[in-house]
This record gives structure tokens, sequence and C-alpha cells, in this order.
């Protein structure tokens, strides 16, 4: 299983595989936010409220699911921190 972390800003993003997902969750003082993708790496990315919450919404792009995390966190897309194993994450 492939895990990897960063951090920024006093937000900590962790990166993890699944069974049936890649998921990279983000948490910090003010909350928590996911995107999850399936583990083939071909799907729309998937916006919660946490890794295991409902999904919020649907994006095709890295840069549009990360925004809405951010959003979620009350912070700028820019001030997420990704993992290296993370980046290629979207279609």
């Amino acid at each position: 299983m492939t895990e990897e972390t960063a951090e920024a800003d006093g937000i900590t993003a962790r990166y993890y595989e699944t069974e049936t997902e890649r998921v990279l969750e983000f948490s910090s003082d003010t909350g928590t936010a996911a995107v999850a993708q399936n583990v083939e790496g071909y799907a729309m990315l998937k916006v919660r409220p946490s890794a295991d919450g409902d999904e919020l919404e649907r994006y095709y792009g890295f840069d549009m699911a990360l925004d809405h995390a951010a959003e979620l966190l009350g912070v700028s897309e820019h001030d997420l921190p990704v993992p290296e194993a993370a980046s290629d994450m979207g279609m």
C-alpha cells in the first residue's frame, strides 16, 4: 500500500490507496476534506468532507477538486500541500 504525507501552513495532507480508491485527505485546525479517485486512476475525482464522508461533488480536473477541498478548509488552493504520489490524480 502506498502512503505519503506532506505538511504546510498547518495543513497535513495524507495520500494513501485502498483496494478501490486513491485518497488524498487534508486536515487542519479548521476541518477536513478529501479527494478520491478509483485505483485505476481514470475516473472523476470525488470531493468529500472527510475520507469516509458522502460525496459532495465530482471533477475531471485535479485543480478544481483541490479548489473545492481548499474551500472546505477555508484556505487557498495554493496553501494545500500535495504529496508527490498524489500529483497525477485527475483526468
